[in-house]
């Protein structure tokens, strides 16, 4: 059984670099030399929920500490929240069929989140980050490495737009304000979600969604997700333009200032407006 588990866990990791090369390798590894994600001496912990972003992350880190010239090391992390007993054990079975050395620590964040009133996705999601953060300064590290893909990266861009008022987007690497010395890492942030479905389901393999009790228990919830609907008004767009994505990807980088009638450097920085330099 146990060599079984072993083969299979092979057999994935080859895909990654074999089958899935073009559409998951490739843009990996890009990511981390484009925007300097990877130095020398770096000791990353790979945070993952148990969703196939956080996973497929795992695995392709695993595979450029053991081949890259930059060397660095990994922790794998998780943080249980307060999931149901089921969805722990998915992670766990997850980890051991794709021999990640993980390492589960308790927290009771859900719990915390669901009582302080309204939607607690926001509280939930900055209360998780502070505490992976904390966790991976008191196991050594300097990075976090989370799984947010390029489909996260433009759907971030256009719901600002749409529901905020405000054109900014998560970047693939930032300083911690809270953290001194700490980074965030995104290495797949050039990875299609459509290519991480792809390798999840012919690897016949099963994730968790959000496994969050509040959005499990609330029927209405996916429906009412202002990302479920930029995800799906991105589909539509590209009915007509095909590279409606690649165009939003590439305006994140391609921002033309001289025709932006206002902007500013970093939240709560000041505003500045083209009528200073007219």
């Amino acid at each position: 059984m146990a060599e079984r588990i072993l083969e299979k866990s092979v057999e994935i990791e080859r895909s990654i670099i074999k089958k899935y090369r073009k559409s998951i390798w490739n843009p990996f590894v890009g990511a981390v030399k484009e925007y300097g994600l990877i130095n020398e001496g770096d000791k990353i912990a790979v945070c993952i929920s148990g969703g196939k972003d956080s996973v497929l992350l795992a695995k392709c880190m695993e595979q450029l500490c053991r081949h890259s010239e930059v060397p660095f090391t990994l922790k794998f992390i998780t943080m249980d929240p307060g999931y149901k007993k089921e969805n722990r054990e998915k992670i766990e079975n997850n980890a051991r069929l794709l021999n990640i050395p993980l390492e589960i620590y308790d927290s009771d964040i859900f719990a915390v989140a669901n009582s302080a009133g309204g939607s607690p996705c926001y509280l939930c999601a900055r209360m998780r980050r502070g505490w992976l953060y904390n966790k991976a300064k008191e196991l050594g590290c300097n990075k976090i490495a989370l799984g947010h893909h390029f489909d996260d990266a433009i759907e971030t861009w256009l719901l600002s737009m749409l529901w905020s008022g405000e054109a900014k987007t998560m970047l693939p690497k930032l300083k911690s304000d809270n953290f001194p010395d700490m980074e965030l890492i995104r290495p797949l942030y050039k990875v299609k979600e459509e290519a991480i479905i792809k390798w999840a389901k012919s690897n016949e393999l099963s994730f968790l969604n959000c496994a969050c009790r509040f959005t499990e228990e609330s029927e209405e919830f996916e429906n009412l997700s202002k990302r479920r609907q930029t995800k799906q008004l991105i589909k539509e767009l590209k009915k007509t333009n095909p590279k409606a994505d690649e165009n939003l990807f590439m305006s994140m980088h391609n921002v033309n200032l001289g025709a932006i009638v206002g902007w500013r450097y970093r939240d709560g920085e000041e505003l500045h407006s083209f009528s200073e330099k007219y």
